[in-house]
């Protein structure tokens, strides 16, 4: 096992390398890792049973087993998001602006990669693959480290990508795994400052805090998914329940599922039975305020706690509100500035949701579970980001870049 220092160090000294490759040497070592995956998949799928096994004796909850999870169909989906990514243009070397000052000096501000990316993630394995094509499609070197959970799963997907890479012209040693999982190591890799360039962290909300708070690496954040549906007076009724079903169950362990329902009280006075009815049909397990209650005395009350949790499975907080200004002050104070969406044919109520709620992703009339980098055209992600600066959202290869300005005279001084 490599130390910390010794990978990092490696990880940089391919930097020079990977601003030389050209497009086509990126995409060839994309597709690479693409066949090695579904060639490799038997080895993968039996390492990823041992973390399956661990997490199984360590009594790990069913949401998490979910997201650690690998099997054909998920690594065959890895594999296909590769062959998205491929088919992106690179953002490397393009031209974002350019113009000429009165003595003459022409300036250009240009896409480069931003060097070398820290991701440490939890649990889900195929951000190891994620991670390492969007940070060689944008010409960065990576050192990853995900969580104990998934090291088995980690360790065989970049043992089979470092396998890829030896077949194409771009360096081995610019995917890195750091091995070690321990807390130790990783607060170490918060202040790797001359070998890392940005710290991205995937996981949990504590996950995410200790990072910001700790690493003197700039840190990209990514956020938690406490996400809402706000279901307004003028709801389509068919359309409200199939968005709020969708949006909770269709994979409930996922950051852009919803944990909370907002519904105003007049639309809840007449189809709240149904709405209701329909999550206890597809098992879901309900938290309500005292209106709610009033109405269904065998479902719980609500604790100001359940307004603030992310669920992470078939549970959900349920809220009426008079109106959408409630609904907005309600998300504004207990979201997590990750996707909020509102259900509604009022135009007015629709633009003021869009206006004024704070949030990387808000949705009319449609699922959250839309947050995600394949579902926007930018092949994988590397995180949805919650914060302002740099990049928000779905990051996919345009966050993965930085700028610099090239100026071209002749003979001009000041």
């Amino acid at each position: 096992m490599n130390d910390l220092l010794t990978i990092a160090k490696k990880a940089k000294e391919t930097t020079i390398q990977l601003s030389r490759t050209t497009t086509a040497q990126k995409n060839k070592a994309i597709q690479l890792i693409a066949d090695a995956l579904i060639s490799q998949q038997e080895y993968i799928l039996k390492e990823n049973e041992n973390d399956i096994a661990a997490a199984r004796e360590k009594g790990i909850s069913d949401a998490i087993i979910d997201r650690l999870r690998l099997d054909k169909k998920r690594i065959e989906g890895m594999a296909e998001s590769l062959q998205q990514l491929i088919k992106l243009d690179d953002p490397i070397g393009s031209t974002q602006a350019e113009w000429e000052r009165p003595n003459g000096l022409a300036i250009k501000k240009v896409t480069v990669p931003i060097g070398v990316i820290g991701i440490i993630y939890e649990a889900r394995p195929n951000v190891t693959v994620d991670a390492a094509s969007l940070c060689l499609k944008t010409g960065n070197a990576v050192l990853l480290r995900g969580s104990s959970s998934a090291i088995h799963s980690n360790i065989a997907l970049v043992r089979v990508i470092q396998e890829a890479l030896t077949h194409s012209d771009l360096p081995v040693d610019a995917v890195q795994l750091v091995e070690d999982t321990s807390r130790a190591t990783a607060e170490k890799m918060f202040r790797l400052n001359e070998h890392l360039d940005v710290l991205i962290p995937r996981g949990s909300k504590k996950l995410i805090d200790t990072v910001v708070e700790k690493s003197s690496v700039p840190v990209l954040e990514t956020g938690a998914g406490n996400c809402h549906l706000f279901i307004d007076q003028t709801a389509d009724v068919e359309m409200s329940i199939a968005i709020a079903i969708n949006a909770k169950t269709q994979r409930p362990s996922v950051c852009n599922a919803i944990e909370t329902i907002l519904v105003d009280k007049q639309w809840f006075e007449q189809y709240g039975d149904q709405l209701i009815n329909a999550l206890y049909d597809h098992d879901v397990a309900m938290y309500v305020d005292k209106t709610i209650a009033g109405y269904r005395k065998e479902l719980p009350l609500a604790t100001d706690k359940d307004w603030h949790t992310e669920y992470l499975d078939k549970t959900v907080a349920i809220k009426t509100v008079e109106n959408v200004d409630e609904a907005i002050n309600h998300i504004n104070q207990y979201g997590t500035k990750h996707s909020e969406a509102i259900i509604s044919e009022t135009d007015q109520h629709v633009i003021q949701f869009l206006n004024e709620v704070d949030a990387a992703c808000v949705y009319h009339n449609a699922s959250t579970r839309f947050t995600d980098g394949f579902e926007f055209g930018f092949g994988a992600e590397i995180g949805i980001s919650t914060q302002k600066l740099h990049a928000r959202g779905p990051m996919g290869l345009q966050a993965l870049t930085s700028t610099k300005y090239t100026l071209h005279g002749n003979g001009q001084i000041k």
